[in-house]
């Protein structure tokens, strides 16, 4: 028999209710009443609910979509709300375990709509007159031409109705920074407060050590199956995988930033738990903060060193970025969203020496000290048998830039074998024993063409310098 077809006399309905959650509050009770107004709304793109106080102190939840029918209160799982992504409640039971927290706090209902007016009561449960049991008694609608549904409470005190509305994303004030396909990413509400976990708009847990909230709104298998009839403390385990999956699926600044940011305080024990927890979390911030802004990424150890590669990049615009040494070690394997290598102190020196173009300097540009110092370049190849001009090296040139070295800071000297040419940086022209040991460096370079460190390099540099004692020893 359809509500709109009840009789004058009143019908009770058994809500089959066999246990009643005892540890609920009445806020909690609030919450799946708030929670089926929501939803509606969100099912029929009607008005916003209303939460008031009448002038009796009663209680309003009142929204304005199809109106409940008392055949609602038989529904385990709603079809219809599992369907749709917007929705808070799946579970039908919502509704009738908020009754039985009313009945046992004694906080009087009634539910009026088109449809009938519901209050709850208890009677003996049918064929069965010695079991006193909650029903749902319908009564014919008080106001057949009524819109939506509204949830008369009295005995509620204004304390535990917004205790109830702080459940619910919608009317805590909290910021989106970010949304993906997973879920939302919140600004706390304080930034020494709890990260708040809300599933679909619902508040489930809270983390004290998380730096965002978060809306998951695409729930998995394990989360699902954690929203038990309570809806409240799910462990961190069922929500851990979309948290992750939210912050990964993030592209803007107004996310990475705040996690780059956290990655900085990992050495100091400061970090939050997204950055201490998930490297891939930290990473991908990393990632997605270079696709926006010049930045460099660096280790504490880095910054101990204090390699003059550090100030280079500074100077060339770059903001550094301290990260743990897990996340450096994967970042130089990746690009940034837009494709581009990350940016570390093996990168930076890369794509310094690849753009790199010498600025040379003449002769007679140099100061006179440094003239004095640079004309004795041919009388030092000639103190291993050779000459200047001619055979093996070229020329001696000086720049005021070099290379970097993979310390970081630049070169002192360089050999360019395709041109024979030995360049020297012009700060090495201070005295003659410096610019010589240069000159000398490069010389062990020309003749072995080998690298630094490689045995025939050392062989033939050290064989240059007995050649120079010997010829330093010799009578004039």
């Amino acid at each position: 028999m359809a509500t709109s077809e009840l009789a004058s006399e009143q019908q009770a309905f058994d809500l089959n209710i066999d246990k009643v959650l005892e540890h609920w509050t009445v806020s909690f009770a609030l919450r799946e009443v708030i929670a089926n107004a929501l939803d509606e709304q969100a099912l029929t793109g009607t008005a916003d609910p209303e939460i008031l106080e009448d002038a009796a102190g009663s209680w309003h939840v009142r929204d304005f979509g199809r109106g409940v029918r008392y055949q609602h209160l038989s529904q385990n799982e709603s079809r219809e709300k599992k369907r749709s992504p917007a929705v808070i409640g799946q579970f039908g039971v919502g509704l009738k375990d908020a009754l039985a927290v009313f009945d046992r706090r004694q906080v009087g209902v009634t539910i009026r709509s088109r449809h009938g007016d519901i209050q709850i009561g208890r009677r003996p449960k049918t064929n069965f007159a010695d079991m006193v049991v909650l029903h749902a008694l319908v009564d014919p609608p008080s106001d057949p031409q009524m819109v939506g549904t509204d949830v008369v409470l009295s005995g509620v005190t204004a304390e535990q109705v917004a205790d109830a509305k702080a459940l619910f994303l919608q009317f805590s004030g909290d910021t989106v920074l970010e949304t993906t396909d997973i879920g939302q990413v919140l600004a706390k509400p304080a930034p020494r407060g709890a990260g708040r976990i809300y599933v679909k708009g619902l508040l489930v847990a809270e983390e004290p050590n998380f730096l965002f909230s978060y809306n998951i709104t695409a729930l998995n298998a394990p989360l699902r199956r954690a929203l038990n009839r309570e809806r409240s403390n799910v462990g961190r385990t069922a929500y851990t995988d979309r948290v992750k999956k939210i912050l990964t699926s993030c592209t803007g600044r107004a996310v990475a930033g705040p996690l780059a940011a956290d990655l900085a305080e990992y050495e100091r024990g400061r970090s939050h738990d997204e950055i201490v927890s998930w490297t891939e979390v930290a990473v991908h911030a990393c990632r997605v903060l270079q696709t926006h802004e010049k930045v460099m990424f660096v280790t504490a150890f880095d910054l101990a060193e204090g390699s003059p590669q550090l100030d280079y990049a500074r100077d060339d615009g770059y903001r550094l970025i301290v990260v743990p040494g897990t996340v450096a070690a994967k970042l130089g394997r990746l690009t940034d969203l837009a494709g581009d290598p990350m940016i570390d102190l093996s990168q930076y020196r890369e794509q310094w020496n690849d753009s790199f173009s010498f600025t040379f300097v003449e002769r007679e540009q140099l100061t006179t000290p440094e003239r004095s110092v640079f004309d004795h370049a041919g009388a030092i190849v000639a103190l291993i048998g050779r000459r200047l001009g001619s055979g093996k090296v070229r020329r001696i040139l000086v720049s005021e830039t070099m290379r970097l070295s993979e310390a970081g800071d630049m070169t002192l000297g360089l050999w360019r074998p395709d041109e024979r040419d030995i360049i020297v940086r012009r700060d090495q022209l201070g005295n003659l024993s410096t610019f010589s040991a240069v000159v000398l460096h490069e010389l062990g370079h020309a003749y072995s063409g080998e690298t630094d460190g490689s045995l025939a390099f050392e062989e033939e540099l050290s064989r240059l310098l007995g050649v120079v004692a010997q010829a330093a020893l010799s009578p004039r």
